[in-house]
């Protein structure tokens, strides 16, 4: 990242949003070099801008990070979520942590059931694809010895999948739920595998609750 618009960054960061003026005074630029770097930043997805009236006169703009523009930042979900499922499993024992799990994949997956009523076994594993998708994760199918082969390319969760293996877990489920297959993972990321694949039976009825 260039210097100027590293610093731009960091300020929207730690004061929310900022004029042109705001971003010249602080960098000691002119408003013409300002808006050449935010420009840049926007197409890089890193900024946003929005109009703020004020009393009089034309509406300035403001510009803040934008949801690309924050994630380049460290996060710590991570942890977070790592910390929260081993205090889950420590405080309330395994078999609730087990209907825990059960639980969190029917709620992932309830928006998508309730629309797949009358759908085919196709239809289904093409709407667990696009579950995947909508968490930015590159996901296909195909059908092999009358079964049906889904592969997870990508994992939106790698480092939680790492330290506690009850993500795959929940993801297991979710593809029962949503697929009303029995659902296994046989090959997995954090195994060693190129994908996390997932084989699903028409003819063995998921039963997860």
């Amino acid at each position: 990242m260039q210097p100027t618009r590293q610093l731009i960054l960091d300020y929207l960061r730690s004061h929310g949003e900022a004029t042109v003026r705001e971003l010249g005074d602080y960098l000691e630029l002119t408003a013409t070099g300002v808006r050449q770097h935010l420009t840049i930043l926007g197409q890089e997805d890193l900024v946003a801008s929005r109009e703020k009236r004020g009393k009089v006169g034309r509406p300035a703009l403001v510009y803040a990070l934008s949801s690309q523009g924050e994630a380049t930042y460290p996060q710590s979900y991570d942890l977070l979520a790592v910390s929260l499922l081993d205090e889950i499993r420590e405080r309330h024992g395994a078999a609730a942590f087990q209907q825990l799990i059960r639980s969190v994949a029917v709620r992932w997956a309830a928006p998508h059931v309730a629309a797949l009523t009358d759908a085919s076994a196709e239809e289904r594993l093409e709407a667990a694809c696009q579950m995947l998708r909508d968490q930015d994760v590159i996901a296909d199918w195909e059908r092999v010895d009358g079964a049906y082969l889904l592969h997870q390319r990508t994992c939106p969760y790698p480092e939680v999948a790492r330290h506690n293996a009850a993500v795959c877990v929940i993801d297991v489920h979710c593809m029962r739920e949503i697929t009303g297959m029995d659902a296994r993972l046989t090959e997995c990321r954090v195994r060693g595998d190129e994908c996390c694949t997932y084989r699903l039976e028409p003819s063995r009825i998921a039963s997860i609750r």
